[in-house]
């Protein structure tokens, strides 16, 4: 199953632009006026691993299938969404359902383009958009409290743990903090109780500062940073969504050439691809044979049972074993016959943790 980013933001900031430039299609309606998306677009994307190149060079495979995550462009957000404006309710049910967000910030100034707030502010939009999925976070927070207050009075343990769960995201929600600030401070049962809230600002998220072709090579990161307040632990990518629309139709040599004379060293969407993928707690691990080589998604800290588990459910139920070599290892010796003949290959049980890169075959019985 693909991981999902919802890609949001104000109307006219360049979503769904970005959508088709990382999508390679021009799937997604892109036009000057707000509300050009209505219903939500959907793509799968490869995520960008040079591992997976190595290891094709070197087993020669019949197929190559690399991680994927699925984007989603939603519609574009506006002040009032969370009370049903611009069709806020239905665009925030679509960002429920994906896994982390793509916050898309414009930053480039065009007369030509129309801003629904008449101006270009990045601070002020991103505000605008994350006011509006707390204040829909704390409305599903305040309706749950009041079905489980009674239920809690009474003796209930399972809705007096919700309960204890509910009280602290709303006091967060309230501070105008979002959800996932409370994480950290819950004991694993009541993170597995917020879990089930699907709340929005609970989700990881990247923010996409869109800026013009100019800007792509003169604003530094931080200065962006600064200009969007953010703190320096968020995710943050500069790119410029038209840019990177116009280097779908290049050949490698000539996107290397065009970004050079640009002053970028690399794409933006393999950047924001990449910090997406970092961002939902996953890391790599592949299969390497004869008649495949593939990436699998896994989420950090995962046994070697759940990583079997993402293949195929019996491979985690009738676990025996993995037999494990580091990607180093797999490169340095040239392949897994030689990397084993080195005592490279480990035998692997069911508390090993899952290192990112790691090529792993696994035995088991059903």
């Amino acid at each position: 199953m693909s991981l999902r980013i919802g890609i949001v933001g104000l109307p006219n900031v360049g979503k769904s632009t970005l959508f088709n430039a990382l999508t390679r299609t021009k799937g997604a309606q892109a036009a000057n006026y707000p509300f050009c998306t209505i219903e939500p677009n959907i793509g799968i994307v490869e995520v960008p691993d040079s591992r997976l190149e190595k290891l094709t060079e070197l087993v020669k495979p019949e197929k190559v299938i690399p991680a994927a995550i699925e984007f989603v462009d939603i519609a574009g957000l506006v002040k009032g969404a969370s009370k049903g404006e611009g069709l806020g309710n239905q665009f925030l049910s679509a960002i429920r359902e994906v896994d982390a967000i793509c916050h898309v910030v414009r930053v480039f100034e065009s007369g030509d383009i129309i801003h629904v707030e008449g101006s270009v502010h990045p601070k002020r939009d991103r505000e605008i958009i994350e006011t509006e999925l707390i204040l829909s976070d704390l409305h599903n927070v305040q309706k749950r409290l009041q079905k489980i207050r009674k239920a809690a009075a009474i003796g209930d343990k399972e809705k007096q743990l919700e309960l204890q769960v509910c009280e602290k995201i709303e006091k967060a929600l309230n501070d105008g903090r979002n959800a996932s600030t409370v994480t950290v401070t819950l004991l694993p049962e009541e993170r597995i109780v917020m879990e089930g809230f699907q709340l929005l600002t609970s989700k990881p998220i990247v923010y996409a500062a869109n800026v013009s072709e100019e800007q792509l090579s003169s604003l530094r990161i931080e200065k962006v940073r600064e200009q969007l307040g953010l703190d320096p632990s968020a995710c943050l990518v500069l790119m410029c969504a038209k840019v990177e629309e116009d280097l779908q139709d290049l050949s490698p040599a000539e996107t290397k050439e065009f970004l050079g004379s640009l002053g970028v060293d690399s794409i933006g969407l393999d950047r924001l691809i990449q910090e997406a993928y970092r961002a939902l707690g996953y890391i790599t691990y592949f299969t390497a044979g004869p008649q495949e080589v593939r990436a699998w998604n896994v989420r950090k800290l995962s046994t070697a049972p759940q990583a079997a588990g993402v293949i195929h459910t019996d491979f985690e139920k009738g676990f025996i074993r993995a037999e494990t070599i580091s990607y180093k290892d797999f490169v340095q010796y040239g392949g897994e016959l030689k990397a084993k003949e080195a005592g490279r290959m480990r035998a692997e049980g069911k508390e090993y943790i899952v290192q990112d890169g790691d090529i792993m075959h696994f035995r088991f019985n059903v």
